[in-house]
């Protein structure tokens, strides 16, 4: 998993804007870690990446970096419908693995990938960053330690007008239904949806509405949805992307108090209790995966547990499955 000198040397498949600034620079700045590698089909846009970020090397088949001896783990940052295809892949070379979120368009394909790490006993990390950040990590202290009391329900709201890429009719992996049927909820809501087990358990049962509003694309574009956590928690969210503002509004209620934040946005955290109210700012690292990819280092010393694992991504994936699906009758919990 590491070199003669402790270091994991990490390639990375697909060089898309994630890698540019969120991530990429993050697994080069990790104690531990080297960037060695990436890979990019087109190998001009490789090359170019390798040249601006000081990558030693770049490759434009993902088989050749996966299997390269001096590559110890790797990092698939392309659009989801590969997933699988290359996380197999990297499961069955037995080297640690990052996917990107969402870890795959369906729960059957993330069981997959789930199962197929669990069975050569690697390590699987999925990038729902949120979990590492420090703003979430205060909005979790303050509900452990029952600032707002019991907690009884979550509510989620996030809109956005359709930007001049949608209307345009041009191509667009991100709401292209063959790759992300969700369109924009598939990208933006499954954070949130991560975040909300992370702070208060696994969701045991969800169900959802969906539709496609404004023909922008073949993707869905409105969807509502409603669940409950296995602690009794209820939670409710809509998301709409064709409407005439961009709102990111979640309220967490409790039988003492409220806390309010934004899921996307750097704004002050809002907490209101029996001693008033009160507004924290507590800003995002930069790189914004700092804190995930350095949490990725200590798993692999054994000196922590990822808050973001196979498992929790499984978790994510079914409850996505479950609000998409519609008006299916409720399966069984997550398992």
């Amino acid at each position: 998993m590491e070199n003669e000198a402790g270091i994991v040397r990490w390639g990375i498949i697909g060089c898309g804007k994630v890698t540019e600034v969120k991530s990429g620079p993050a697994y080069q700045q990790t104690k531990g870690f080297e960037l060695n590698a990436v890979m990019r089909r087109d190998s001009v846009k490789g090359n170019d990446y390798a040249k601006r970020h000081g990558v030693p090397r770049y490759f434009s088949d993902a088989d050749t970096l996966i299997h390269t001896q001096d590559i110890d783990a790797i990092y698939i940052a392309t659009p989801p419908d590969t997933h699988k295809k290359y996380g197999l892949l990297v499961a069955k070379a037995g080297k640690p693995c990052c996917i990107e979120k969402p870890m795959a368009p369906s729960y059957a394909d993330s069981l997959a990938l789930y199962e197929a790490f669990e069975n050569k006993g690697v390590p699987l990390f999925i990038a729902y960053y949120r979990r590492s950040l420090p703003r979430f990590i205060q909005v979790k202290k303050w509900l452990d330690e029952g600032e707002i009391g019991t907690v009884i329900q979550v509510r989620w709201h996030l809109s956005k007008p359709a930007s001049d890429l949608d209307r345009s009719g041009a191509y667009n992996w991100r709401t292209d239904a063959k790759i992300a049927p969700g369109g924009y909820f598939d990208d933006l809501a499954s954070h949130g949806i991560d975040l909300f087990m992370y702070l208060l358990g696994t969701i045991k049962t969800a169900q959802g509405y969906t539709a496609n509003r404004w023909g922008h694309y073949s993707a869905l574009d409105t969807v509502t949805a409603c669940w409950m956590h296995e602690n009794g928690v209820m939670g409710t969210g809509s998301w709409s992307f064709g409407s005439h503002e961009h709102r990111d509004e979640v309220e967490i209620i409790g039988s003492k108090g409220v806390l309010r934040f934004s899921v996307f946005h750097e704004r002050p955290l809002v907490l209101v209790n029996q001693n008033g109210k009160r507004e924290l700012l507590v800003p995002n690292p930069d790189p914004i995966q700092k804190y995930h990819v350095e949490n990725i280092q200590k798993h692999l010393l054994g000196s922590a547990v990822h808050p973001s694992l196979g498992a929790s991504g499984l978790q994510t994936s079914w409850v996505m499955d479950q609000i998409l699906i519609g008006n299916r009758p409720l399966g069984s919990a997550v398992p």
